[in-house]
């Protein structure tokens, strides 16, 4: 009986989350971007002060969400964050990885989904943090450049969605491009959630059999070079990259799972 009612609780927990979530994000667009537009002239300010108001706002979500309940985390490797220039590469099995990432990657840019641009409760944040676009092609490892050029920290889920329940990563060569041609190593990171939640194709009400316990785990940087010197080739050497991530991923996620 108690397991029930607890059970129920991460039900209506998860709902008041989502809530929150979506009301946090109208609260930054009614107030806090319209003052930094307002009285912030200088776009390249304007901009880091959008993205500390979202991370601010993101800690506090994953701190309402742990505090209600709903799930607990433990994060480890924060430390090698504390750099400039970083792209980080994270494995996506869970709606909230990008919510976990944002809220402890300080200077932090992020390669988003398009839809994220005119959803009611993203658009603004997420134009005004000016991140980068997941559809504009070779763009996007030119504006993925950028950023790192300028001290960004660049998170990307290279797989594009959601990992399947079968646990099956498939990377697209995007990110690998983008550290090939940057000569950047990669920062990776390994998220983990047991039992599993909010996944592919889960509706938010689907709550586990109990609590979710999220890892966030900040690995050894993976260096570049030695695959941009086996080829002369950029796009072959991606090629390569992406298929030693694939199958680091998927050995370092199913590992940390079980363990």
């Amino acid at each position: 009986m108690l397991d029930r009612l607890e059970r129920y609780w991460r039900v209506l927990g998860t709902g008041l989350s989502f809530l929150t979530f979506g009301l946090g994000g109208l609260v930054l667009q009614v107030t806090v971007l319209p003052a930094l537009y307002l009285l912030v002239w200088n776009g390249g300010q304007r901009q880091r002060l959008a993205r500390a108001a979202i991370r601010i706002s993101f800690r506090s979500f994953i701190w309402f969400m742990n505090t209600v309940g709903v799930l607990r985390y433990r994060c480890s490797g924060l430390e090698r964050l504390d750099r400039r220039g970083l792209l980080i590469l994270a494995n996506h099995p869970t709606l909230i990885d990008t919510v976990f990432l944002i809220a402890f990657v300080k200077h932090a840019d992020c390669v988003v989904n398009a839809h994220l641009f005119t959803n009611a409760y993203t658009g603004a944040p997420t134009r005004a943090a000016g991140y980068v676009r997941s559809d504009v092609g070779p763009a996007l490892v030119q504006a993925s450049e950028r950023s790192l050029g300028r001290g960004d920290n660049l998170v990307i889920f290279p797989e594009g969605t959601r990992t399947p329940k079968n646990g099956a990563i498939h990377l697209k060569r995007g990110a690998a491009q983008v550290a090939v041609r940057a000569e950047r190593d990669i920062t990776p990171v390994i998220i983990t959630c047991v039992p599993p939640t909010l996944a592919k194709g889960d509706p938010w009400w689907s709550v586990p059999p109990r609590r979710a316990y999220f890892t966030i785990e900040v690995r050894d940087d993976i260096p570049v070079r030695p695959f941009i010197a086996e080829s002369a080739e950029p796009a072959v050497a991606a090629r390569h990259l992406t298929t030693h991530l694939e199958q680091y991923f998927t050995r370092e996620s199913r590992a940390h799972a079980v363990a």
